[in-house]
C-alpha cells in the first residue's frame, strides 16, 4: 500500500485554500478536497509492516494545537519553482509532532528524507518551472483570510493512484491529547 501520515484540514479551510489558485502555465493544482498537511511521506508499505506502525503511531502521545497560516511560497527557490505551497506560522507543537512520527516510521525501517520538516501544504505542482509567472503569484496579496485550524488527531493515509488521480482514504485516525 502507498501511504502518508497528514493532518486533515476542515472542508471550509480546504475551500478557501483551493480559490488561491492562480494562473502558472502546466501547473497542476491539487484538488481543495485533497488538501492536507503532511507530516511523513510513507510511500509502498507492506501489510506487515503498516500492522507495525499503525502500533508505533498509536503510542504518541502529544498535544492538539492551532495551525495558523502565513502567506505563500515554492520550492526549491522562485527561480525554478516546482512546488507552490502556503506556509504554516511556527508552531513548536507541530514540529513535536513531526518528530514523534518521524521517530515511529523510522522505527519501522521505514526511508524518510533527509531534509527537515517544513510546515506547508502544497498547492500546486508545476511540471516546468515558470518562474515568472509563479513570482507574480507569489507577490500578490492573499485573496483569502485563512482561518487558524484547531488540529485534534493526524491521519495515517493510503493513496491509490488513478487515471483521474490520487484517492486518498483514511487508515486510521490518531487522535492527540486535549490540550
Amino acid at each position: 500500500m502507498r501511504l502518508f501520515i497528514a493532518i486533515e484540514l476542515p472542508d471550509e479551510v480546504k475551500r478557501l485554500l483551493g480559490r488561491l489558485r492562480g494562473d502558472i502555465p502546466d501547473a497542476r493544482w491539487v484538488p481543495a478536497e485533497q488538501l492536507h498537511l503532511t507530516l511523513a511521506f510513507l510511500g509502498e508499505v507492506d501489510e506487515a509492516t503498516m500492522k507495525r506502525l499503525t502500533v508505533e503511531l498509536a503510542a504518541i502521545r502529544a498535544p492538539g494545537f492551532e495551525l495558523r497560516f502565513s502567506g505563500t511560497g515554492c520550492f526549491p527557490d522562485r527561480r525554478r519553482p516546482r512546488v507552490i505551497w502556503v506556509g504554516l506560522q511556527p508552531e513548536p507543537l507541530l514540529i513535536t509532532l513531526a518528530s514523534l512520527v518521524r521517530q515511529a516510521v523510522l522505527s519501522c525501517d521505514i526511508p524518510q528524507e533527509e531534509r527537515p520538516f517544513s510546515a506547508h501544504i502544497t498547492l500546486a505542482r508545476l511540471r516546468f518551472p515558470a518562474a515568472r509567472e509563479a513570482g507574480a503569484f507569489l507577490d500578490q496579496p492573499q485573496k483569502e483570510e485563512l482561518p487558524p485550524v484547531s488540529v485534534r488527531e493526524f491521519i495515517l493515509f493510503q493513496s491509490r493512484l488513478t487515471p483521474q488521480g490520487a484517492i486518498h482514504t483514511p487508515v486510521r485516525v490518531f487522535p492527540l491529547a486535549t490540550p
